[in-house]
């Protein structure tokens, strides 16, 4: 069996907006012969984080190229008010596409809090933040144009559980939609721990159909800082060997980078084991141009497979020495990837 290769991305590939923070790229090919870009955007008048819980929304760009560079074109989840599960913002997209629908996994947040607004300040502590942080749940739009329009949910998908490892929130869908329309998904969960929340951990649902309804297998995480380690941002699929996950490593105590990508495997999506080579992709990185650079960020890795077959990497990416209070620029890029 063949390995996925990672090569050196072109410094104009992906995707970049003048006056926003973007994030989570998400790639399909339109019914248009285009490839379009589903990415998360916010006013960069707020800091990159927490200002993505109040004021993200889901856009689409498009490219000639899956390489890009992408070119924006509309807002695709905007707020539409507080009573909404996803009212105030809307961030972490997944694009599919099945049969002959457009399948947009997504998260969204609330809170009963006055709107923020340009030129206030706002950090972790604010009311806002925590409020939204709370309210993280995992919703489905679909359309049958990748143009839309699109049919929102007016619930979430995959809601909180009293006395679970989600009890707190639901966050980070990773869906692998299957032939038959099922649906395997790792998720990003949390569980209350008093008056605030528990570590991170992964956790797996299944439907069986992409409407659901959805079931969390296991009360047991398959990621914890107590099983294998805390990783956070999956990406899955299904391949000749079964399962396979990429996913931030937190502590770079799996692959043997901080923040680098860990590849891990399984034959039930339950039971998971690292990769030979548990390090599927580096914050180091060699342009197309011989340069060599570490990036402060990559995460929410996307692979986008054409045919069947991998050939490009996408990620959220962050300037500055590392984590998000450093960050000045984001984009979203494309690294090209082939098989060896």
């Amino acid at each position: 069996m063949k390995n996925i290769v990672i090569g050196q991305p072109s410094r104009d590939s992906g995707f970049a907006m003048e006056g926003y923070w973007i994030w989570d790229p998400s790639v399909v090919r339109g019914e248009d012969g285009r490839y379009h870009m589903f990415a998360s955007r916010w006013p960069d008048w707020l800091p990159m984080h927490p200002g993505w819980l109040l004021k993200s929304e889901v856009i689409r760009a498009v490219s000639d190229t899956p390489a890009g560079p992408y070119i924006f074109q509309e807002v695709v989840l905007p707020a539409r008010g507080a009573k909404y599960w996803d009212g105030r913002a809307t961030h972490n997209p997944r694009v599919i596409k099945h049969g002959d629908t457009y399948l947009l996994f997504h998260i969204g947040m609330t809170h009963s809090f006055l709107e923020i607004q340009n030129g206030e300040s706002l950090k972790w502590e604010d009311p806002r933040s925590r409020a939204a942080h709370a309210s993280k749940r995992i919703g489905l739009a679909t359309s049958k144009s990748v143009f839309g329009p699109w049919e929102r949910s007016d619930s979430p998908i995959l809601d909180t559980k009293p006395g679970t490892l989600y009890s707190y929130l639901t966050s980070n869908p990773a869906p692998c939609v299957h032939k038959d329309g099922a649906v395997t998904m790792i998720f990003k969960a949390r569980a209350h721990n008093g008056l605030t929340h528990g570590p991170m951990t992964l956790a797996l649902a299944r439907a069986p159909h992409y409407s659901g309804p959805y079931t969390v297998i296991s009360q047991e995480p398959i990621f914890s800082p107590t099983r294998l380690g805390e990783v956070e941002d999956p990406f899955l699929w299904h391949g000749e060997k079964g399962f396979e996950l990429i996913a931030k490593d937190m502590w770079g105590t799996l692959c043997g980078e901080h923040h680098g990508g860990l590849h891990a495997l399984s034959t039930d999506g339950e039971n998971w084991q690292l990769a030979d080579k548990p390090l599927f992709y580096s914050r180091s990185i060699t342009w197309d141009d011989g340069e060599s650079q570490t990036l402060g960020s990559f995460e929410r890795a996307f692979l986008f497979f054409e045919d069947g077959v991998p050939t490009y990497l996408f990620g959220a990416t962050a300037d500055g020495p590392g984590g998000f209070t450093h960050a000045r620029k984001t984009w979203n890029m494309g690294i090209p990837v082939s098989l060896e």
